[in-house]
């Protein structure tokens, strides 16, 4: 009796270590990055597989490439169970909604931590494509520092944009500009005012085409060129005779002669470092119409982890990508290494643990808090995006007016959309 109680004790003690063995799994993970992002990662795959029973074999390189090898493995099936993809590359591999696994399908991810809006950015067809790795948008960055030398608080609707702009000119003199805008800053603050004024991005979903009517993109265009003709900002001719300059880069911002800028959230520092002591940059919320029908804050998610749907493992694989992006042992080892989190879990565990600079927080909550329609990955297709900022660059000369740079910037999205019916 005493011989076949110790038996069975012992099989206990080991049925864990045989379930895990049977139930190990050998994965792949690609992804994209810098060394910290990989010694990082790798460091999260050991952990989680660690937990879990499985090995996974890591896959990494830097940007330049990644996307030419993962078009050939998805063509071919033989791409990792887990994988990196850029958020404007959903279009390309999942038109559908059938490029990768669906998540929703899969019980060990918990897509719980994460809102319904971020879900939606990653979502095709009702089909859940990938976990939004870390979320971004575009936020107003004003150099409060100028603004109360000048007696100024930073805006919070567009006629206080304007009336600022000019009082700041006649304060401090017609060297000094409130905002910058130029190229793809320009492009989106366009989409901004459009967006505000109708609740639309510009892709429609359900249509696949552009959502603005040529009446409603006019009016966003006249209200770029009403920030060059008031002075707000300054115009696309003499930007260029000035070369060109990126905006940190610039004298007149780190002197605070340029008083603030609409950028992404994630990139605080790389503006606020240039500034001179004293300067002080900081986050507010959006710049609105009075009538405003939504806010239109531009939010994305800036990469996601997908699941292949050719994995011969797909609950192993489902397993490793949750504990990376949810649980302790893939929070702690990736950090921010690919941003601040979309897991909510996540940002709270780093944030208790004193790992986000405060700065870097304000901007980021400002801009989850923000809402807006959900915007399309089509927003960032190449071509698309070229169409826009090129024709706008063509209005600012005045090689076209305001109607036509509409109906080209339409037309023009319109067809590299139906590339994709």
């Amino acid at each position: 009796m005493k011989k076949s109680i110790k038996t069975a004790l012992l099989a206990s003690a080991l049925l864990p270590c045989a379930l895990s063995a049977a139930n190990a799994a050998d994965l792949r993970m690609s992804w994209w990055g810098g060394d910290s992002r990989h010694v990082a990662t790798q460091e999260a795959l050991k952990a989680c597989g660690a937990k879990y029973g499985h090995t996974i074999a890591p896959e990494f390189t830097g940007f330049a490439g990644y996307l030419e090898k993962l078009t050939t493995q998805m063509a071919g099936g033989t791409e990792a169970d887990i994988m990196q993809v850029n958020w404007p590359w959903l279009p390309l591999f999942s038109r559908d909604g059938t490029g990768f696994a669906d998540l929703k399908d899969m019980g060990g991810v918990d897509l719980s931590q994460y809102p319904q809006t971020d879900l939606d950015g990653v979502t095709v067809k009702d089909h859940v494509q990938g976990i939004p790795v870390s979320t971004t948008g575009r936020v107003f960055f004003f150099n409060t520092t100028t603004l109360e030398e000048a007696g100024l608080g930073a805006p919070t609707t567009w006629d206080e944009f304007f009336g600022a702009a000019e009082a700041l000119r006649k304060k401090e003199g017609e060297d000094y500009r409130l905002f910058n805008a130029v190229s793809e800053s320009a492009q989106l603050l366009v989409s901004l005012a459009v967006t505000q004024k109708t609740g639309k991005d510009l892709v429609d979903p359900e249509t696949n085409r552009v959502a603005w009517t040529p009446e409603e993109l006019v009016e966003g265009i006249n209200f770029y060129q009403r920030m060059v003709d008031t002075g707000a900002i300054q115009s696309r001719q003499d930007e260029a005779a000035e070369g060109n300059v990126k905006l940190y880069e610039k004298t007149a911002w780190a002197e605070g002669k340029i008083a603030g800028s609409y950028e992404w959230d994630s990139t605080y520092f790389k503006f606020s470092d240039p500034l001179a002591e004293g300067e002080v940059l900081t986050a507010v919320p959006m710049v609105k119409f009075e009538d405003a029908v939504t806010e239109g804050v531009y939010r994305k998610p800036s990469m996601l982890l997908s699941i292949s749907k050719h994995s011969k493992n797909p609950e192993a694989a489902a397993e490793i990508l949750n504990c990376l992006v949810n649980e302790p042992e893939g929070i702690d080892a990736l950090g921010d290494t690919r941003g601040l989190p979309a897991s909510k879990v996540a940002l709270e565990r780093l944030q208790a643990a004193g790992a986000i600079k405060p700065e870097l927080l304000k901007a980021h909550e400002i801009m989850m808090a923000s809402e807006g329609p959900a915007v399309s990955p089509f927003n960032e297709h190449p071509e698309l995006r070229a169409t826009f900022v090129d024709t706008l660059e063509e209005f600012a000369y005045g090689q076209v007016s305001a109607e036509e740079a509409a109906a080209y910037i339409i037309d023009g999205a319109n067809d590299v959309l139906s590339q994709f019916d």
